[in-house]
């Protein structure tokens, strides 16, 4: 007889072994949402006005690019009128290009020295051009300028171009315009210095000021004489100076209208014509004996 097999035994689970706790089983993903489809674009205002989809798309685009220009634009033009010194272009109105005036122009309200005739009435003798001009050369550290020729003018609209500065010089009583040109002894500068009689002060400090900008727009006649020629379209150069009611007005430049070059020293040239001034510090002294200003 055969043996029958032997069963073998299973040994029992150890005590010490783990049991492993059933893992909970993941949230089912929910389905993704379908995509709405993209409604067709559409501006109300320019479809009511007949425009196709397409059309409404270029109106935006355009827009938009010209929006951006203007705001560049305008930041430069906000950039270009920070400081003192304001550079315009002659191309600015019909008005400027027809009319000589300086390229670059910086005004200087009245200094507390002149307070003696900052009222007309304390200054009541008229301008002569004895008094003004009466020095023939002016001489600098640099420069010396011999005097060409000089005009007073009674109607001071007479010696000025455009109409804002008309109307300007009316509201600060302006009562005369004296002018001078001068040439420098060598030949290579030209220069013109005009002395304006005005009600008070606050009309000179208002004139020099506005003429900041002004300038653009309205700036002194030139003075025509045979011995000095102003160079009309060339590069010049002005300034504006209170001296109490008085106001004068500095142009200068080189006589062939060429930019400055290095051995062109305008300042040394706008300082040099100045020396007309003498005749308010004249008057200074005898409006007040005690004030002596210097020059």
């Amino acid at each position: 007889m055969s043996t029958p097999p032997r069963r073998r035994r299973r040994s029992p689970v150890r005590a010490t072994q783990a049991v492993k706790e059933p893992k909970e089983p993941k949230p089912a993903k929910e389905p993704r949402r379908a995509k709405k489809p993209k409604e067709p674009w559409n501006v109300p205002r320019l479809e009511e006005w007949g425009l196709s989809r397409l059309q409404q798309r270029l109106v935006v685009v355009v827009g938009s690019v010209v929006g951006v220009v203007v705001a560049v634009v305008g930041f430069i033009l906000a950039v270009n009128a920070i400081g003192g010194t304001y550079v315009p272009e002659r191309a600015a109105s019909s008005a400027i290009g027809s009319q000589p005036r300086p390229d670059t122009y910086k005004g200087w309200v009245s200094p507390k020295l002149f307070a003696p005739i900052a009222q007309s009435e304390a200054d009541p003798k008229p301008l002569t051009l004895k008094d003004v001009f009466a020095e023939k050369t002016l001489k600098g550290d640099k420069i010396t300028l011999q005097l060409a020729g000089t005009h007073l003018d009674a109607d001071c609209a007479a010696a000025v171009w455009g109409q804002e500065l008309v109307d300007l010089l009316a509201q600060g009583g302006c009562t005369q315009a004296a002018r001078g040109i001068y040439t420098s002894s060598d030949g290579r500068y030209v220069a013109q210095y005009t002395l304006l009689n005005l009600r008070d002060t606050a009309s000179a400090d208002a004139l020099v000021q506005t003429l900041t900008t002004l300038h653009r727009g309205g700036w002194v006649q030139i003075l025509e004489t045979d011995k000095a020629v102003f160079p009309v379209g060339g590069h010049t150069e002005g300034s504006g100076h209170a001296m109490g009611h008085y106001a004068g007005l500095v142009w200068y430049g080189r006589a062939d209208g060429a930019d400055p070059g290095p051995r062109d020293d305008f300042l040394s040239l706008g300082l040099t014509v100045r020396g007309a001034e003498k005749a308010v510090f004249r008057r200074v002294v005898a409006a007040d004996p005690s004030a002596t200003p210097a020059p």
